[in-house]
């Protein structure tokens, strides 16, 4: 599963539990039994290095949402000239954050 999979699933769980709310915007996908649902868009959320991406920084004392693991991609640099650099995949620990969460950063 990719990491916007999981993100979008865990979206979806996180507002049938109350903890987001919908963005007004309704979007269509399939289950696993490939039947097509409609359903409201739960408000983005992202990590606080994903934010600030976004020109936003996190509310000083904010706390998480949600916490759940994505997929991290690393590449070690080679020891020798002649050796290729390796990469590796490895799930870490994320910490979530809502826009309401965030304050615009000052240019």
């Amino acid at each position: 599963m990719t990491n916007e999979q999981i993100i979008f699933n865990n979206r979806i769980d996180l507002m049938e539990k109350g903890i987001l709310k919908g963005t007004g915007h309704t979007i269509t996908v399939e289950n696993e039994d490939g039947e097509k649902i409609q359903l409201e868009e739960p408000e983005q959320i992202h990590t606080y290095a994903g934010w600030k991406g976004l020109n936003r920084q996190v509310k000083r004392g904010e706390k998480s949402i949600a916490t759940f693991m994505i997929w991290k991609h690393t590449t070690k640099k080679p020891k020798d000239k002649d050796e290729e650099p390796q990469e590796s995949m490895f799930q870490t620990k994320a910490f979530w954050f809502t826009e309401a969460q965030t304050e615009a950063i000052a240019q």
